[in-house]
């Protein structure tokens, strides 16, 4: 059974019998291969639109199901099952399908910057790429005095800030299990001047990291994410244990200790008020952000 419909508007209730159908076709013969077919020259084809919340609140998705996030990391995406996966773009600022899963099962989208290829979210696992646990530690006194890798979430409350990523000092993106998945690796100082360079410098290149997101303070100065790295603001961890900073800065380890001190390492920041890129090192023992880059 074929049906051809030439109209503009279609709704069909209840089909009993195998059916082809046609839509805005001048042909009675949709093509053989398909159950739907749509011809249009001026106009297109539009799926659900939805927040990622609202996209993870579907119950029981079907696998190969379609939508369009309008939120956080916007574009197209299909469940996969387990996951939603970005579809895939290229080019310099293209999101592409995640196919990067680290060991605790988070799928990540993926970016193209230059020649680089970044993690266009922050880092989200829990254990080492051996499988080994990275202690979650909550207690200022212990944090403060770590010698060895931990993570925490800001305020220790992941509820509340699970979207951000969690917190982690330096011994963890120095350890020799490996902390980002297989085939990436923490940036190194020179990686991370690599990017913001190809972004037109570190006075400009920040408004181009950043977000468009109310989880920036106003005013989110230069702000547009025209490369689709989605910095947010995620706030850090401090020496002592305490937090601060969050909707108000972003900061992200390097890989590379700092020359003038064997207690620090090289990072780089965002600010709420700035278009820049801060670049500086700090004490080991912060928390802060981790983004990966392919090998």
């Amino acid at each position: 059974m074929k049906i051809t419909i030439l109209t503009t508007a279609l709704v069909i209730l209840s089909l009993g019998l195998f059916a082809q159908v046609s839509i805005n076709s001048d042909s009675a013969d949709p093509d053989g291969s398909v159950i739907l077919d749509v011809k249009s020259t001026d106009k297109g084809l539009l799926p659900p639109r939805m927040t990622k919340a609202q996209r993870d609140g579907i119950l029981y998705p079907a696998v190969g199901l379609l939508v369009f996030q309008t939120d956080e990391t916007p574009g197209y995406y299909y469940y996969a099952g387990p996951h939603w996966i970005g579809i895939t773009g290229s080019g310099t600022g293209a999101i592409s399908a995640s196919a990067l899963i680290d060991c605790d099962g988070n799928a990540y989208p993926t970016i193209n910057i230059g020649n680089q290829v970044w993690m266009a979210e922050n880092l989200k696992v829990t254990h080492y790429r051996n499988g080994n646990n990275i202690p979650n530690e909550t207690a200022d006194t212990t944090w403060s005095n770590l010698t060895t890798g931990a993570y925490c979430w800001y305020n220790n409350n992941q509820s509340a800030y699970e979207k951000h990523g969690p917190l982690y000092n330096w011994h963890a993106v120095a350890d020799s299990r490996g902390l980002c998945p297989d085939g990436w690796h923490v940036p190194t100082h020179a990686e991370w001047t690599t990017l913001t360079t190809y972004l037109g410098g570190p006075n400009v290149a920040g408004g181009k990291m950043k977000a468009t997101s109310d989880l920036w303070h106003s005013p989110n100065t230069a702000a547009n994410n025209s490369s689709s790295f989605s910095g947010l603001a995620c706030g850090r961890r401090n020496y002592d244990g305490s937090f601060n900073y969050i909707v108000h800065n972003e900061y992200w380890w390097s890989s590379t200790e700092s020359s003038s001190s064997s207690g620090s390492a090289w990072l780089r920041s965002l600010g709420y008020d700035s278009g820049d890129v801060g670049v500086y090192h700090n004490d080991k023992h912060y928390g802060f952000s981790v983004r990966c880059l392919r090998d």
